[in-house]
């Protein structure tokens, strides 16, 4: 299926089962596009993590718009933003991104819980990776803020990969000969919707100039052990798309 643009309920889960992603062409409003560039301030910078905004309605407006995606039909409405990054290539800022899984998670404090390892702190938030079972209920929406074609530095994905688990490198280099990459362009106020444990990659942008994609994590479920999502205590839970 390899990532088909499915706005079908059905076939959009079947595509995020199957392939570990989606793109969904409009699945905000230009209105909704301009008020994340707005209530966050985004300039160039090439990228921050865990921004907060303070404008009830702009979450409002951000969770009923991927309400109406289909989004929340795949991994439930009772999920939240867990970790929010703002990545901005530009020609001052331009980076390459080696084939990788998503298997960092942001939390409140350190715990010692069977399955966590790899500790660190970014930008004064514990991060630690997470267990195989954690993260394949999780789903991560990329928002794209500008159109991304393949002069941009596009998102590349190896699909059907996430059905792995985590992978040594002697895997991704097996997977990366056998598996043919697909390169996900989207226009302005799409996005790609995958699965944290999918295999992925970027370039360098052969002709930089803005490629704004806010990075968003959901999950519907508590972590065990006591251990907590970062953004648990940081946004109200009937509107938890707040960053």
């Amino acid at each position: 299926m390899k990532g088909q643009q499915f706005i079908n309920g059905d076939h959009l889960a079947l595509s995020i089962f199957e392939d570990g992603f989606a793109i969904i062409p409009n699945a905000i409003s230009s209105r909704v596009v301009e008020m994340i560039l707005g209530e966050m301030g985004i300039g160039s910078g090439p990228s921050f993590r865990q921004m907060r905004v303070g404008n009830p309605e702009f979450g409002a407006c951000l969770r009923h718009e991927l309400f109406m995606s289909g989004f929340y039909r795949l991994i439930g409405h009772e999920a939240s933003v867990v970790r929010s990054i703002f990545f901005n290539k530009t020609p001052e800022s331009n980076w390459a991104v080696p084939w990788h899984q998503d298997l960092t998670i942001a939390v409140a404090d350190r715990r010692e819980v069977p399955g966590f390892v790899g500790w660190s702190v970014k930008d004064g938030v514990h991060h630690v990776q997470a267990p195989r079972e954690v993260l394949e209920k999780m789903l991560t929406v990329r928002l794209h803020l500008d159109d991304c074609g393949t002069e941009n530095g596009p998102l590349r994905v190896l699909p059907g990969t996430h059905l792995s688990g985590w992978l040594d490198a002697e895997a991704i280099d097996r997977l990366k000969r056998e598996i043919s990459e697909q390169v996900c362009c989207v226009p302005r106020g799409g996005a790609v919707l995958m699965r944290p444990l999918l295999l992925h990659a970027s370039s360098k942008a052969e002709m930089p100039t803005r490629r704004r994609v806010l990075h968003l994590e959901f999950a519907a479920d508590e972590l065990p052990g006591g251990l907590k999502f970062n953004a648990d205590d940081k946004s109200d839970s009937t509107d938890r798309t707040m960053l």
